[in-house]
């Protein structure tokens, strides 16, 4: 699903109504419409409910007052508050304002009310905590600096009635108080328990923080064609389900098939007193559906994963006496990855200066689709300049401090332009980038980036990056011409299973291997949705 801008949501608008003569007045109908029975999913029949509606100026303020009136005909008791004067306003806002206040001179069950000044506003507030739910039709995409003076009374006052009387806050599009393209909070924001957005969602819906003000997110068509959102140019784009069901339809057994059918992964992991790494790396391959799945290993480590992955192969490389991989095992590795289908780099092998030499030796002359992750990484920071992922794929796999050292810069500066940075990244050097994180970032070397919707705090544990480097080799191993996709899947079906595990286990007690256990069950529940 494209994640459109301010300015690209605009121009698929006019455009719907320019090329396609759909009325923008038909738009915002098709907005109020959708919202309304959104409502109504979440929170039930609205007759005899008294319900709010805060509106601005503005178009996003003629959304809300559309949709009071489709409340309105549903039978609830519905306050129209515009902070502003109607002869302030003007277009189809304007319409939907004269049309709520008409309904308002004939009928009591609707009521509309223009808010000029502070005092007035006190006045209503006391009136708050008796209304069964809050419309926040204040501001909509189109702003840019802090919401100040009354609208920053009306938010904070409003987040307080929803915090103190459990009145939940529906957004129209935006939780009023954030900038639409800007990923951070800019200044009072609306803390919406649901915000339904148009047509595709806008990076401050789906980015975090900025993302977490808006509850549940759901996102209408409200008439645009889908044609105008693909060639609207956006470049950031949302993991959804299907998407992911469609590759693991690609993927699924058939009677005629065998182990070799699934690929062959090679894991190049572990160093004595670290092969927990490749343990969980190894079993999170054999999970995500591998055929055949080899830790090459030094003898240090051999014997503890033989122990616990019963189902992996092991083959050795010759060790450091700090019990490491030696650079001297670079040929061996370069061997042994001709017979297997694709190449995962880097759990638990250290950084030490021969296993550095090692490392690079074996991506720059690596000859299958390469995954490298932890200390893989680390033993590549900061990225040579001319190490690229355009004849044999690359998928890098860095937390942030992890890709501050890859890039050369601060982890500071990653964490506020994760976007750029990973755009630019994996386009400078023609490779897959997966920047791990809250909403996890997919880098392509064309220049899109996937956002996963996926994944919680419990991640924040030892190893499930080393499962997540497990995951995308053995789906990469079944579908090594689609690196792509296969990282996304890999990205967003881990964060669902340790979604899984920490609904049934609670975040703080969540450990990498329980990512593996619930695993399964996460692929079962997305391939339903093909």
């Amino acid at each position: 699903m494209k994640i459109l801008t301010a300015e690209q949501m605009q121009q698929v608008d006019r455009l719907s109504t320019d090329l396609y003569g759909i009325p923008s007045l038909l738009l915002m109908e098709n907005a109020a419409t959708q919202t309304t029975l959104a409502i109504e999913r979440k929170y039930g029949a609205v007759r005899g409910k008294r319900i709010l509606i805060t509106c601005g100026k503005g178009n996003n303020g003629g959304d809300g007052a559309a949709v009071a009136r489709q409340l309105w005909m549903r039978g609830a008791v519905v306050d129209v508050l515009l902070l502003g004067e109607l002869d302030a306003t003007a277009g189809d806002a304007r319409v939907n304002f004269q049309i709520v206040k008409q309904l308002a001179a004939d009928d009591d069950s609707i009521t509309f009310g223009e808010l000029r000044t502070s005092e007035n506003w006190q006045e209503l507030a006391q009136l708050f905590p008796a209304y069964d739910l809050i419309v926040d039709a204040l501001l909509g995409t189109g702003l840019q600096r802090p919401a100040s003076g009354l609208y920053a009374s009306v938010i904070a006052h409003l987040n307080r009635i929803s915090a103190e009387h459990a009145v939940p806050i529906v957004a129209i599009d935006i939780p009023s108080g954030l900038a639409a393209n800007n990923d951070q909070i800019i200044g009072p924001t609306i803390q919406a328990d649901l915000t339904v957005t148009f047509t595709a969602p806008k990076p401050a819906n789906v980015l975090p923080p900025a993302c977490y003000r808006g509850g549940e997110l759901v996102v209408v068509p409200i008439g645009s064609p889908d044609s105008l959102i693909s060639q609207s140019g956006a470049a950031l784009n949302l993991l959804e389900p299907r998407h992911i069901a469609h590759w693991l339809d690609r993927t699924r057994r058939t009677p005629l098939s065998h182990k070799g059918t699934y690929g062959h992964a090679l894991l190049i992991a572990g160093s004595r007193g670290k092969p927990g790494a490749a343990c969980l790396a190894a079993e999170a391959a054999l999970r995500a559906g591998a055929g055949l799945v080899t830790v090459a290993t030094v003898s240090s480590a051999q014997t503890a994963i033989i122990s616990r992955v019963a189902e992996a192969m092991t083959e050795l490389l010759s060790e450091t006496p700090d019990g490491a991989i030696a650079e001297t095992a670079q040929d061996r590795a370069l061997g042994l990855a001709l017979e297997r289908t694709v190449v995962a780099i880097g759990p638990g092998i250290t950084t030490s200066d021969g296993t550095r030499r090692f490392t690079e030796a074996v991506v720059r002359q690596r000859n299958r689709p390469t995954v490298i992750d932890a200390d893989g990484l680390n033993c590549l920071s900061p990225w040579p300049s001319n190490l690229s992922g355009k004849e044999i794929p690359l998928i890098l796999t860095p937390h942030p401090g992890e890709m501050a050292r890859l890039a050369n810069a601060s982890t500071r500066h990653v964490l506020d332009n994760r976007v750029a940075v990973a755009r630019d990244f994996a386009v400078k050097h023609s490779l897959i980038l997966v920047l791990k994180g809250n909403r996890s970032l997919i880098a392509a070397p064309d220049g899109q980036i996937y956002v996963n919707p996926t994944g919680n705090a419990g991640l924040a544990t030892a190893g499930s990056g080393d499962v997540l480097t497990g995951i995308i080799a053995g789906f990469l191993a079944q579908t090594p011409d689609a690196p792509l996709e296969a990282t996304q899947a890999a990205v967003y079906l881990h964060g669902l299973a340790a979604d899984l595990a920490a609904e049934a286990l609670d975040m703080r007690t969540l450990v990498a291997s329980d990512v593996i256990r619930y695993l399964s069950q996460a692929i079962s529940q997305t391939a339903n949705k093909a």
